[in-house]
């Protein structure tokens, strides 16, 4: 399956989609069904809207919700009018949120009322950044503050703009025009906006398509949420190239899930290992029909070959992949081929995607050879534009030849295999979110009683890995491990809080006075 060449950017994608695939469902929710013909219309009518609140060709636009309709749209939408998509994950809280929007200058979001209980006017509303000039709410009340609208009063407002203009702005848009501005944490502490191009989206996950298997007709319940590359560009933006059905789904529940697959005949079911070991130890496995599942891809941690065994023989799929890809390479770099054996499909990432290049250094930057563990780097169409007006840290992150260096450490075998190993930065991963120690650290050294904090990532059967913090307290001071882990809560995203807290009289350091994570790993886990 491959796109026609004239489909390098997003717009153009869905154009040429709604041709190609005009009389098939495009997204599915609810009872509702949107047909590929009908795309365009409903995407330049949220671009129509931004056109007509002066949004301009490179602006950022916002979407801070759950997987849905409205989030596509959205999404869609921002694409058409030449803006720039900035997806906020729905755990942060409204601190965290209000960074992202700030220094990314973001002028609209998009965003939904209620969620899980939270409100999520309310948590942004203390903080809300002044270049944030309107917020337009998906679902739920009214906006309570005057100039903000509701989804349905803000495409109302389109009115005012012709679709022929708001079609010229989407043909307009050329493939190394922004389409993204992912934000990813790093070992810096502050989230950074990774600049992702029309073209390379496009690209990569043709290809992404073809390996699969990825058919017109098939049916993808997107578990994965769409302000994640997993969710958004090897989920929706995939579906588009191939002329499959988006189903999106907001929350991830086994029996939900079991349900829906059962009832909507699902046919692709990506996701983390955690998802698939869920639905493996779910009592009703065993009488649920699962005969409509084909694809699985998973990533984002270790994986048995036992359990890719078990995704074959009890979940039923024919394909079971696994792939390797960071924010900054777009979220694909290498994948394995379907057809390789378990224990390959377990133990490495595939190989690189046409048009990549992988290769391991040492620490003085050298090539090493097959087998040996190094730094994994990567060239390719794909690596970002850069990291949003950060200058210094896209050179620290992309050398002067073009590669990107990860911060992961792997090695490539005589087939040019991939098997990541290790990891330079402390960077460890919960349920398939990547939680970096400095960024935790610095939020809980915002605590009174704590003197120093180290966080480390500890081995959990079901999530993979979870945080535990290494507290050393203030003179006087007094916090226990419940505590702390509150605290956390009502500050950060969940998957960032602490699951563990060890208290310590004194960290333990080396001679340059560093913080010794290996040894405090051992100290913790035993």
């Amino acid at each position: 399956m491959q796109v026609q060449q004239n489909a390098v950017t997003i717009p153009a994608l869905v154009f040429d989609a709604a041709q190609r695939h005009s009389g098939r469902i495009a997204i599915e929710e609810d009872g509702q069904r949107i047909g590929y013909a009908e795309l365009p219309g409903l995407a330049l009518a949220v671009s129509r809207a931004l056109l007509a609140h002066g949004i301009e060709a490179g602006d950022r636009v916002a979407i801070w919700a759950p997987n849905g309709v409205e989030w596509i749209l959205a999404a869609l939408g921002v694409h058409c009018a030449g803006a720039v998509m900035v997806p906020i994950n729905t755990r942060m809280k409204g601190t965290e949120a209000a960074d992202i929007l700030a220094r990314s200058r973001t002028r609209l979001l998009f965003v939904v009322g209620e969620f899980l209980g939270v409100d999520y006017l309310a948590m942004l509303a203390p903080h809300r950044p002044a270049t944030l000039e309107r917020v337009v709410v998906l679902s739920g009340p009214k906006p309570p503050r005057a100039g903000d609208l509701d989804w349905d009063t803000f495409l109302a407002t389109g009115a005012a703009v012709a679709e022929a203009a708001a079609r010229a702005r989407a043909n307009a848009v050329r493939p190394d025009d922004l389409s993204d501005l992912m934000f990813t944490s790093g070992t810096t502490g502050k989230p950074k906006g990774v600049m992702s191009a029309h073209g390379q989206c496009v690209r990569a996950f043709s290809e992404y398509v073809r390996v699969i298997g990825l058919v017109a007709g098939d049916r993808y319940l997107i578990v994965n949420p769409f302000f994640h590359a997993f969710g958004y560009k090897a989920g929706w933006l995939t579906c588009l190239i191939a002329g499959a059905t988006i189903l999106p789904h907001p929350v991830f529940d086994a029996e939900a899930v079991f349900r829906r697959i059962e009832a909507d005949r699902i046919t692709v079911l990506p996701g983390p290992p955690t998802l698939y070991l869920s639905m493996l130890a779910h009592p009703r496995l065993a009488e649920s029909d699962l005969s409509s599942l084909r694809i699985a891809v998973t990533g984002a941690a270790t994986i048995p070959p036992v359990l890719i065994e078990r995704m074959r023989r009890e979940l039923g799929f024919e394909v079971v992949t696994t792939a390797y890809g960071l924010t900054e390479c777009g979220g694909l770099a290498t994948i394995c081929d379907p057809s390789d054996d378990a224990e390959t499909v377990a133990s490495t990432s595939g190989r690189a995607i046409p048009g990549t290049k992988v290769r391991i250094i040492d620490a003085d930057n050298r090539p090493l050879p097959a087998g040996e563990a190094g730094e994994i780097c990567l060239r390719g169409f794909h690596v970002m534009k850069g990291y949003f007006e950060d200058p210094k840290a896209t050179a620290e992150t992309i050398d002067a030849d073009g590669w990107l260096h990860t911060g992961d450490v792997g090695t490539l075998d005589a087939h040019g295999y991939l098997r990541i190993t290790d990891r330079l930065k402390d960077m460890f991963i919960v349920g398939g979110f990547n939680c970096y120690p400095a960024e935790i650290e610095a939020a809980l050294t915002e605590h009174p009683a704590i003197a120093q904090v180290a966080v480390i990532g500890v081995p959990d059967e079901r999530m993979g890995e979870v945080g535990c913090a290494c507290v050393v307290l203030r003179p006087g001071q007094r916090l226990d491990e419940p505590g702390l882990i509150a605290w956390s809560r009502e500050r950060m995203a969940n998957y960032k809080v602490p699951r563990f807290v060890r208290f310590f009289g004194a960290l333990p350091v080396n001679a340059s006075n560093k913080v010794m994570k290996n040894e405090l790993r051992a100290m913790s886990v035993g």
